[in-house]
């Protein structure tokens, strides 16, 4: 009997061992903290004060810091998980107002480090590219504080809650906030405002529910919590896990800091004593003391502390936007704009900025300091030329200086990106006025006063600048509109220049359908001569209000709209082929304009090159210094065809080459040489 009750009290006394040592693991508060009270990695350090701080003014870094023991979430092996609860009180400083990143997370992983291999930036120190893709197995929970809005991993904009499951993409997420008891109503709370925050977090076992409460650290809980989510944890938490803390900073840095921690198993966690918890640092300027201003000595020595602290302040806030700048790229420093600079210009790319996207990259509109508006082409540079030449050439093309040439104001070069900035035209492309019903048109005279222009601002590309620029798609939709309604032809990025009197060398077939050439689709050449051509496409354009080629439900009933003005031409009523939008606005249509712009377009579109006129002269046409030559009593010789007056035009019209077999063989040939070259099409279809 005796060795029975021995035993038995030898059980009771592992079971009281083994209980006291559960609620050890399970149970604690953190009023402030010592080295020795968590498990840190990366940045994550204690400040002298006892504030850990997990991120420090470093780009592109992560930081951890764990309860170094294992917690029990589940009394039997596979079972379901216990009720939980945690309180914590945290602060994110940024150096920059309204900027930082990344964000902070609250973590239950299955190791003291989250996932092996977890990066910095948008995965916040917890997962990378291959754990986000493959989230089955990670076994993770969390609560994300994120203060940069992210398309790819977040649902909303920065600053805002999210409960993390295996993933980044949360599965409820709000934007930070708190519900304020007097005024009955969630009031915005700003993550990055310097401010300590206290968050309670608490998950119930029976309900299968987990509720997150955020408030400023000195208020009482709020009744109403941010965000409450009806799901069961068990298949997501092993039998033992560890809890911490997770961040990371990225191009933009935070300082990411927690003051308290309190955490309990099957209970609720005790409460932070706020009048316990270390100070965060301070937010601005130490407020000056009235006895500091007294004396001429102690002026003195605040005006030196004044001039040191703006000096660090400055160097600080230089080295958070640091570009590297080789030897080279200093002849082009004038033209060189600054990564920081553009990126408060912009707002920091927003999509509300989108002004639009196109073959080579994403435009947005900004906003310099100095009030002038730009607009930032943002491309990734993959040029075969290397960066050195492509920076070389851009730079040229930025001394380009012409009322009706859209002004490269100058560039950015930042880790493979390059940014190109141009003066902003708020009236956007030309296109927008001409296609689709319009909600406004232009009349004849806006319209004539445009092609004009842009004649001009070719004619100067190709004869009066120092060089010999090729721009290779002209287009309506590379035709931008200022505030005079002034056409500037734009988007240089398929460009090259060359010396007068020489060949091109380009051999790279790009360019948009409907605007090719026939010699450029057939050698990959492009001449003055082939820009021409697509000139005499945009001549059809702005007076026809139609694309160079349309289509009609199917492929076989595609309109060329230059066999269709040759038609109507060939009839003697070439006036037919004007915009019927014209004649609909009342505007005051000048027929002699029309049909002048009409007959230069075919003279434009002539299969030859060399017979096709230069920019020179097409501006001279259009200014009536020299007449147009009459195709009807001319000789002239093309294609191998002689047109004189006996002859006729019905002959030239069996015998000119048809543009939609020319459009056919082009089509087919870009897209082979497209993919030997690596040429671009910005249209294979209309």
């Amino acid at each position: 009997m005796i060795s029975k009750i021995l035993i038995l009290l030898l059980l009771l006394s592992i079971t009281v061992t083994v209980t006291v040592t559960v609620a050890a693991s399970s149970s604690f508060i953190f009023n402030g903290f010592r080295s020795r009270d968590l498990e840190l990695d990366g940045l994550a350090e204690i400040t002298s004060n006892g504030v850990l701080r997990l991120t420090n003014d470093t780009h592109q870094k992560t930081g951890h810091a764990f309860f170094p023991k294992p917690v029990t979430f589940k009394v039997t092996p596979n079972g379901t998980v216990s009720s939980f609860s945690t309180i914590f009180a945290f602060t994110i400083i940024s150096d920059i107002p309204n900027l930082g990143g990344h964000g902070i997370v609250f973590v239950i992983a299955p190791t003291s480090r989250g996932l092996t291999g977890a990066r910095q930036s948008q995965y916040l120190g917890l997962f990378n590219e291959s754990t986000i893709k493959d989230n089955a197995a990670n076994k993770v929970v969390g609560v994300e504080f994120d203060t940069v809005c992210n398309a790819e991993l977040a649902d909303i904009d920065g600053n805002h809650v999210g409960i993390d499951i295996n993933d980044l993409r949360s599965v409820q997420a709000k934007s930070a906030s708190y519900f304020d008891e007097k005024k009955g109503r969630f009031e915005n709370l700003s993550l990055i405002s310097g401010k300590p925050m206290k968050v309670w977090m608490e998950y119930e076992a029976v309900k299968k529910q987990m509720n997150v409460t955020l408030a400023p650290a000195k208020a009482v809980k709020p009744r109403k919590p941010l965000l409450s989510l009806n799901k069961d944890l068990s298949p997501f938490i092993k039998d033992t896990m560890y809890i911490g803390f997770s961040s990371s900073t990225g191009t933009l840095m935070s300082n990411h800091y927690v003051l308290g921690w309190s955490f309990e198993i099957n209970g609720e966690a005790q409460e932070l004593d706020f009048s316990k918890l270390p100070k965060p640092p301070r937010v601005g300027p130490k407020p000056k003391s009235k006895l500091l201003t007294i004396g001429l000595p102690v002026i003195c020595s605040s005006l030196v502390a004044l001039v040191i602290s703006s000096l660090v302040y400055f160097v600080r806030r230089k080295r958070k936007f640091a570009e590297l700048i080789e030897d080279w790229e200093l002849q082009y420093g004038p033209q060189r704009y600054k990564f920081k600079d553009l990126y408060i210009a912009t707002k920091g790319f927003q999509n509300s900025d989108l002004l639009g996207t196109g073959g080579f990259g994403r435009v947005y509109k900004g906003v310099l300091p100095s009030k002038t508006e730009i607009a930032v082409k943002r491309i990734s540079h993959e040029s075969r030329q290397g960066m050195k030449e492509f920076v070389a050439e851009i730079t040229s093309l930025g001394r380009l200086r012409h009322r009706n040439v859209l002004s490269l104001l100058g560039y950015c070069r930042r880790k493979g990106e390059l940014l190109l900035v141009y003066d902003y035209m708020p009236n956007g492309s030309l296109d927008k006025y001409l296609y689709d019903n319009p909600k406004m048109t232009l009349n004849w005279n806006q319209r004539f006063w445009v092609i004009k222009g842009v004649a001009s601002g070719l004619c100067y590309l190709h004869h009066e600048w120092e060089q010999v620029v090729i721009h290779r798609d002209v287009k309506a939709s590379n035709v931008l509109l200022d505030d005079e309604l002034n056409g500037r032809l734009g988007d240089f990025g398929l460009a090259r220049m060359y010396e007068h009197e020489s060949n091109p060398q380009t051999t790279q077939v790009v360019g948009t359908l409907g605007y090719l050439a026939p010699e450029h689709a057939r050698t990959g050449k492009a001449t003055t001569s082939s820009d021409v051509f697509a000139f005499g496409a945009f001549l059809l354009e702005v007076a026809c209000g139609r694309r160079p080629i349309e289509g009609r439900g199917t492929r076989t009933e595609e309109m060329i709209l230059v066999d269709w003005v040759f038609s109507c031409w060939s009839k003697g009523r070439i006036i037919e082929a004007m915009d019927s939008n014209l004649l609909e606005s009342n505007s005051n249509v000048i027929e002699e304009e029309v049909e002048l712009v009409l007959n230069l377009e075919l003279f434009c579109s002539l299969s030859e090159p060399e017979v096709r006129p230069s920019m020179r002269q097409v501006v001279s046409f259009l200014e009536r210094d020299v007449p147009l030559p009459d195709f009807s009593t001319m000789g002239l010789t093309a294609a191998g065809l002689t047109f004189a007056h006996k002859e006729g035009f019905d002959d030239f019209a069996v015998s000119y080459p048809s543009s939609t077999a020319y459009y056919t063989q082009a089509s087919s040939y870009s897209t082979a040489e497209s993919l030997v070259s690596g040429g671009r099409w910005d249209v294979f279809e209309s």
